[in-house]
């Protein structure tokens, strides 16, 4: 009976293990695109680190998928700090929300593909009216 116990908490162990280094690994991808995203918007990226906030499952063309919510700063002038967040789906960027230029309120927008085609972004009313 000892044996089986050990196994099961053995294999507890093992699951720990691997989510914590899954979630390290989806934290690295995390920081990538928060940098991509901070060049390609003239921005800085504060501390150069993410801070995961959130999990929900979101429906996507009649698909639930996983995403992760990741808090960070960003800065225009590297005076001032404003928050920004990033939405995780995968390793692709689900939505993102940056503060306006000169203005601390956040502005989102969605990805309709991953991060690397810089000029596929749809506005989030855009994006309700369609789904």
């Amino acid at each position: 009976m000892s044996s089986i116990t050990d196994l099961i908490w053995l294999l507890v162990l093992a699951a720990g293990v691997a989510a914590w280094y899954r979630l390290t690994r989806a934290r690295e991808v995390a920081v990538r695109a928060a940098m991509t995203l901070c060049k390609r918007h003239g921005l800085q990226l504060l501390d150069q680190s993410v801070g995961l906030r959130a999990i929900r499952w979101q429906g996507v063309d009649g698909v639930r998928r996983l995403e992760r919510c990741y808090a960070f700063e960003v800065s225009e002038d590297g005076q001032t700090r404003q928050a920004a967040r990033l939405w995780m789906a995968g390793n692709d960027v689900a939505s993102f929300s940056l503060p306006l230029s000169g203005a601390p309120e956040l502005e989102t927008v969605v990805a309709t593909d991953a991060y690397v085609h810089t000029g596929n972004v749809v506005s989030l009313a855009d994006r309700r009216r369609l789904h």
